[in-house]
């Protein structure tokens, strides 16, 4: 029996998401791409899952496209191009989720792989990770948003000397240039992300769910914009609210606080 090509273990609220063709450095196949728009459409319908880590197994994060597929056929091609038209791409499975991703990138994030990590609202990164955008030297314009979003990461000199060149940066260039969120040991990658995820459930879900959508929504607009939004959505959300809910929600807070103290 063929083994599956994306492994999804769920416990307590995580779900964990494994791409799993390590033997071609989990490049995104039909077969894949199909598995994760699926997976994140059966999370987004479990109310139990309150966050999804995505990682990769073997020594690569996502090598990008499979160009060996790719290359076998123009209906493959044509497919993506109509896949496109209808404004579906790498990021659309995670829109669908609409709940915290964190990316565990444990090897290289490569072209539409450096997508697919762009596509998570947090990235840890092992020692052993590296970023390239190698669209430009492969001959295909991305499709995913990365041409977009690397530049509002990194600003827009470092986003073309990336793009433009194809060339690799390793973990300690990404975290210097605010890439990733943090560099850990390969052993320490899936364990801190776990907890990681535990303090972002730790959060009441709605809250998480309305706050992310709101910087996701946010980071689309105009400074100008994304102001008037977060006024928009405070005011209603404030028509809401309950003193009794306040009050309980903040005994959890101070307890947290003095935990945390304490562990210090």
């Amino acid at each position: 029996m063929a083994k599956p090509v994306l492994l999804v273990e769920k416990q307590d609220q995580i779900a964990t998401l494994t791409l799993n063709r390590p033997e071609c450095m989990n490049a995104l196949s039909t077969e894949l791409r199909d598995a994760l728009e699926t997976a994140f459409e059966d999370l987004a319908n479990d109310a139990d899952i309150r966050v999804a880590i995505l990682t990769g197994a073997g020594r690569a994060f996502c090598a990008g496209l499979d160009l060996k597929e790719l290359a076998q056929g123009k209906g493959l091609i044509e497919e993506l191009a109509q896949q496109r038209k209808a404004r579906v791409n790498l990021t659309t499975p995670f829109k669908t989720f609409g709940r915290p991703v964190i990316g565990a990138i444990n090897g290289p994030a490569v072209a539409g792989g450096f997508e697919l990590a762009l596509a998570c609202d947090i990235l840890i990164a092992s020692t052993q990770a590296s970023f390239a955008d190698t669209h430009a030297r492969v001959g295909i314009i991305p499709g995913s948003q990365i041409s977009q979003k690397l530049s509002r990461l990194i600003g827009i000199y470092r986003a073309k000397e990336v793009s433009l060149t194809g060339n690799f940066i390793d973990a300690d260039q990404a975290l210097a240039w605010g890439l990733v969120n943090r560099v850990v040991a390969p052993e320490d990658l899936l364990p801190d992300c776990l907890a990681l995820a535990n303090d972002i459930k730790s959060c009441p879900s709605d809250m998480i769910r309305a706050y992310k959508k709101l910087i996701d929504d946010g980071f689309q607009m105009t400074f100008a914009e994304g102001v008037a939004l977060e006024r928009q959505m405070s005011i209603a959300h404030f028509q809401t609210l309950q003193a009794d809910t306040i009050a309980e929600r903040r005994k959890g807070v101070l307890a947290r606080g003095r935990d945390q103290q304490k562990s210090d």
